[in-house]
């Protein structure tokens, strides 16, 4: 999954953007609202965290300047703004849910499981199809009972795929969800990490879809 992180105070920046990538997520951290808007507008992210209170164009404007696009990314706004009205403010901007800082970094995660869950379609904490099972809390991977070691970037392909069975994904979708700005792709990584699935899932889990990209079938 890949997420981008709007924050323009350094050292929380830093703890987010180590703590995300700890948990397998590709991110892209930018420290101001401009900076922000134009990410947004070349990049396809599957979650926001932003601040509100932002260098050159507030984080509300780029709410509100992402929603009238009609863009859909879940966003998380986490902020020091606390008063009641700001926290309405902010949701009825757009924003999918609201943490105050100095925020749990444990409740941080919880939060970003939970939007991307729901912007998923699912409501279960597990994600499991014919016979493989995902725990995005935990990172675990059973097939068939049995755990299975994957890599992080193993994971980040496996689990947009299996959350949405049927959906197919690109190459270049499954390489948004592996790779940062600053992170060098090689030529070809998705197909070197589907080869690794195949072997430890079963080659009949992700299948090609000729000239298109990869999906787990739905049945």
């Amino acid at each position: 999954m890949r997420l981008l992180l709007v924050e323009d105070d350094k050292m929380i920046g830093e703890v987010v953007l180590d703590l995300l990538r700890s948990e397998h997520y590709a991110v892209d951290w930018v420290k101001d609202g401009d900076m922000a808007s134009t990410a947004l507008r070349t990049q396809t992210y599957d979650l926001i965290v932003l601040d509100l209170g932002l260098p050159l164009l507030d984080g509300l404007s780029v709410l509100r300047a992402l929603r009238a696009r009609k863009d859909r990314t879940p966003v998380l706004i986490a902020t020091a703004r606390d008063s009641l009205f700001q926290r309405i403010e902010g949701l009825d901007a757009g924003a999918d849910d609201y943490v105050l800082k100095p925020f749990e970094l444990d409740e941080l995660l919880a939060r970003i499981r939970a939007l991307l869950r729901r912007a998923s379609g699912r409501a279960e904490p597990v994600y499991e199809h014919k016979g493989v099972c995902i725990n995005p809390a935990s990172r675990e991977v059973t097939s068939n009972g049995v755990p299975v070691v994957l890599s992080a970037r193993e994971w980040a392909v496996l689990e947009p795929l299996l959350a949405r069975p049927g959906m197919v994904l690109s190459r270049t979708q499954l390489e948004e969800k592996l790779y940062g700005w600053k992170d060098e792709i090689s030529s070809n990584a998705v197909e070197v990490y589907i080869h690794g699935l195949r072997k430890k899932l079963g080659a009949e889990l992700i299948q090609n879809v000729r000239g298109v990209g990869y999906m787990v079938p739905k049945e």
